[in-house]
């Protein structure tokens, strides 16, 4: 078994284990590759169709191409898809940077989201190798009632053992793609065919890299227009996977902030 068996094995168990586990789930689909391969995964393990509702999280400041390709594939893939429309930005905490309050009126939409539909657990595509407060994660991450973090209080996870019983107002984050990497995802999309947003190939010297809200993501310059020209790249290349999220350039403080208010 290779390591992309491997990974797709790890992720299924992860996404029916919390089906069995947990009641009332539902996935946060960015749109963006990590999610699309999060949601292809899904219809794998659960025989062609997602039983839990796909969510993106708008803040009306999606691009363009990424909105084109929510309508295209909500009806191709059958997806129960929730359009939650996000709290506007003089809602965010005013403490933040104006980058982080940006990013922080998905924080406040997925807490409304989840109060309105009572989940109890949310799937979600983020990587340990994507950002270094995402290192600190486990799979199955427990969340108090208001969706707070807390990164010192986790639970142990060894040899694939998840804890997966937690006390009722307990929210859990699950990320199945934890121990995946950029160039792990690019490869299983290589492999699978999976569709992803085409601002992902270089038009121009330009690419996206990670997808985010027109005021806080820009390109990167990149020649790469193919799937095996960007596994090429990501081979070689130090840039950071999110050079492009102007967020990411405030310090780490700004980011931690978030996540332990609840940010994805």
């Amino acid at each position: 078994m290779n390591r992309l068996d491997e990974l797709e094995s790890q992720s299924i168990y992860i996404l029916r284990e919390a089906y069995n586990r947990i009641d009332s789930l539902s996935m946060l689909w960015s749109l963006g590759k990590d999610s699309n391969v999060m949601v292809w995964l899904a219809r794998k393990a659960f025989f062609g169709r997602v039983p839990f509702p796909a969510i993106l999280l708008d803040t009306g400041n999606e691009l363009d191409e990424v909105y084109a390709f929510r309508d295209q594939y909500v009806d191709e893939w059958g997806l129960d898809y929730i359009n939650a429309i996000c709290p506007g930005y003089e809602e965010t905490d005013p403490t933040l940077t104006s980058n982080a309050r940006a990013a922080a009126r998905k924080t406040l939409g997925l807490k409304r989201v989840i109060e309105e539909n009572g989940f109890r657990g949310i799937f979600l595509g983020i990587r340990r190798d994507e950002q270094a407060v995402r290192s600190k994660e486990r799979v199955f991450s427990p969340r108090g009632e208001d969706g707070a973090w807390d990164y010192k209080d986790q639970p142990p996870e060894f040899w694939d053992q998840y804890k997966t019983e937690f006390p009722p107002n307990t929210h859990v984050r699950i990320h199945p793609l934890l121990a995946w990497t950029e160039v792990d995802i690019w490869r299983y999309i290589e492999r699978e065919q999976i569709p992803v947003v085409p601002l992902y190939f270089a038009k121009d010297g330009w690419r996206y890299r990670s997808l985010g809200e027109k005021d806080i993501t820009r390109p990167v310059q990149s020649n790469a227009s193919t799937i095996e020209e960007i596994i090429a790249e990501l081979e070689t290349t130090r840039e950071p996977e999110r050079a492009g999220r102007t967020m990411d350039h405030d310090s780490e403080d700004a980011f931690e902030r978030l996540r332990q208010a609840g940010y994805m």
